[in-house]
């Protein structure tokens, strides 16, 4: 947690909160996290490499250095490129922005969304956010994620489009691209801020007492027998894997 009385808070906090109040505690407060795996920093290093790919190329900036020893990701830029126009296209929109930041402060907690990709036309804006790791989450759990809900949330409050003027498109781009697009709209919009205003309640209500698990979470929670068995936390995903690789798995 901050020192200050700001307390920042990105989807990946939003999503632990929500799934889990104790792990939220053991991870952002406490810095409680696991070392990584061999693996598992393989595939945080990859990705890590192609978001600096697709930033230095939108900068104008040269990317040989980059694909050059990597054939694998020389491969998946080229197939996103290909299956991708719009994003291929470096004149496509009035404006375009890369690993851009945006803030929007609610009540004491500093909100903060980092857009991959944003496109602004002058009637529409498009979020794209690329994905590193292997398996494609499903859309129903991707519209419920934190992320999505977030992203289009926070473009709609601290700019001048609509609500019905955004849109957010996830590209998976480790071996064949996929994407899902997502449309965005006033009920959405109004929805996201009702129920961010709750969980944003449970977490004040938190930190002044006990970060207790949420009804049913025995069944729903993927960290929960790690806090009654030991054994098993060695399991538990650290919060940059879970930021970076894929923020919809539970223990791996």
């Amino acid at each position: 947690m901050e020192s200050s009385s700001v307390i920042r808070l990105s989807q990946t906090h939003l999503n632990l909160l929500q799934t889990c109040p104790p792990q939220f505690q053991r991870v952002y407060l406490e810095q409680l996290t696991t070392p990584m795996s061999p693996q598992q920093q393989e595939r945080m290093t990859w990705g890590s490499q192609f978001h600096l790919l697709m930033q230095q190329r939108e900068l104008g900036l040269p990317i040989q250095a980059l694909v050059s020893r990597q054939p694998a990701l020389k491969k998946s830029l080229e197939s996103l490129l290909a299956n991708a126009p719009e994003i291929a296209n470096l004149q496509a929109g009035n404006r375009r922005v890369a690993e851009h930041c945006r803030t929007l402060m609610v009540g004491e907690y500093l909100l903060t969304v980092i857009y991959d990709l944003l496109i602004c036309y002058p009637h529409e804006a498009k979020i794209f956010d690329w994905k590193t790791y292997l398996k494609p989450e499903t859309p129903e759990k991707l519209a419920q994620n934190w992320q999505t809900r977030l992203y289009l949330y926070i473009l709609a409050e601290t700019s001048d489009y609509a609500p019905e003027q955004l849109s957010m498109t996830y590209w998976f781009v480790r071996n064949h691209p996929q994407s899902v697009t997502f449309a965005y709209g006033q009920p959405q919009h109004q929805q996201t801020q009702k129920d961010l205003k709750e969980l944003l309640g449970r977490l004040g209500h938190y930190l002044t007492g006990d970060f207790d698990h949420i009804l049913n979470c025995q069944q729903t929670c993927p960290y929960y027998l790690s806090f009654f068995n030991p054994k098993l936390t060695k399991s538990l995903p650290t919060l940059e894997e879970i930021e970076e690789i894929n923020p919809f798995k539970g223990p791996i």
